[in-house]
């Protein structure tokens, strides 16, 4: 089969560099700014813990093996894409920024200088940020508004939301793609991307919260008003469920990881029936009985550890507010069965499993909580290009600033 090259601006990559795999889509866009997949590829990811690069070599191996799956499923060559980042080194905090409008009305102009004005923030040595997402804009102190261009004042003011990452694991990631051949076109931060992929517009504008718990981190955003209100990234997901079957039940993680899904459940509620089941050995070569009973007493505990971690971080931070929706668990860990109702009893709100919102066409593999990045990645690389072009007519300083901004990984580099 002859491989074609094809530019990035007809089609559109997403890599998911995580720590149990690697998962590359790519796609193109269809109408509403919507997109259609038509390449998948999937492998065992090395080389990561908890979300970030510890061996260069053994990730950027992951990312070669499943570029070319995808290549080859898609019919043409890879050679820019948009990654996601995650790992305990995420910051985020709110900040605000006031600008006077010298015409009396606000520009382009003097919306980029009031974001410009409220990142200007200290940050911690070895920090850099990668975005800044506007909460709400205000003209002389009056309502809050979503998008200020064209009102009369004299003074514009705005609250955003800032996060901020580790400068080398950044350089890490990127490091990792240009080793696999792969240029990065931009780094997005991944419960921004899973949100993308399964909330809806009704959600993202009464409140919703998004808990994605992957294989290294648990990844949390608040929404209200479709615009981020919080973020957080927790070093506890499902690796760690893993490891404690393992030396709970002393056996291989290979094994603890096969149980864990074949039998895992977060509520001791859901067990019928006390099955039987084999496990190796950690030693290897041999193989004992134990009951699935023993499964739950090790996994509900880290369930509602994990849970009540990220619950008390809502009422600490005074966030109820914003999950008038309730939450949605995807990711991997979400698979867990039992997480929705030992949530439900931990929050006292909806708690409903977020799978990709899919197109006509594409690949069924993807209905499944684990691809919410990857997919809610190449929406933002959709989104990206469609901002792109409409700047691209713009042959002012604006313009081409505006572009700048949207760039999460223009500063690195």
């Amino acid at each position: 089969m002859d491989m074609k090259k094809v530019f990035t601006n007809k089609l559109l990559t997403a890599i998911d560099i995580g720590t149990t795999k690697i998962c590359v889509l790519v796609g193109h866009k269809i109408a509403d700014g919507q997109v259609e997949v038509i390449g998948v590829g999937r492998v065992p990811s090395e080389g990561l813990r908890k979300g970030v690069v510890v061996d260069i070599a053994k990730a950027a191996h992951s990312i070669k093996l499943a570029v070319k799956e995808a290549e080859l499923m898609a019919n043409t060559t890879i050679d820019s894409a948009v990654i996601g980042i995650s790992g305990g080194h995420i910051q985020s905090r709110n900040a605000y920024g006031a600008v006077p409008l010298e015409k009396g009305e606000v520009r382009q102009e003097d919306i980029a200088a009031v974001i410009a004005a409220a990142r200007a923030v200290p940050l911690a040595e070895g920090q850099k940020v990668l975005h800044v997402l506007p909460q709400f804009f205000s003209v002389d102190g009056h309502d809050r508004l979503t998008d200020p261009l064209g009102m009369h004042g004299i003074r514009l003011e705005a609250q955003v939301h800032i996060i901020t990452g580790s400068i080398s694991s950044v350089q890490n990631l990127v490091k990792c793609c240009e080793l696999a051949g792969v240029k990065v076109q931009d780094v997005v931060l991944e419960q921004l991307a899973s949100g993308q992929a399964v909330l809806s517009d009704d959600e993202l504008e009464l409140g919703v919260g998004v808990l994605d718990i992957g294989g290294g981190t648990s990844d949390l955003a608040l929404y209200q008003r479709s615009t981020i209100r919080h973020t957080m990234v927790l070093p506890i997901a499902g690796n760690h469920f893993t490891n404690d079957l393992a030396i709970g039940l002393r056996t291989t993680i290979n094994d603890a990881e096969r149980v864990k899904r074949e039998y895992g459940l977060a509520s001791a509620d859901l067990l019928k029936q006390d099955n039987e089941i084999e496990i190796e050995m950690v030693q290897g070569g041999q193989t004992r009985m134990i009951h699935q009973s023993d499964l739950v007493a090790i996994l509900e505990p880290r369930a509602q550890e994990l849970l009540s971690i990220i619950h008390e971080e809502v009422i600490a931070r005074n966030l109820s507010s914003y999950l008038v929706s309730g939450l949605v668990i995807t990711g991997g860990g979400s698979l867990l069965e039992g997480i929705q109702d030992t949530a439900g009893v931990i929050f006292g709100i909806p708690i409903r499993i977020g799978k990709p919102h899919l197109q006509d066409g594409d690949p069924d593999v993807l209905n499944n909580p684990m691809y919410a990045t990857s997919y809610g990645l190449l929406l933002y690389a959709t989104k990206q290009q469609h901002d792109l072009d409409l700047y691209s007519h713009q042959d002012s300083e604006v313009g081409r600033l505006l572009i700048r901004m949207k760039s999460w990984v223009s500063d690195f580099f």
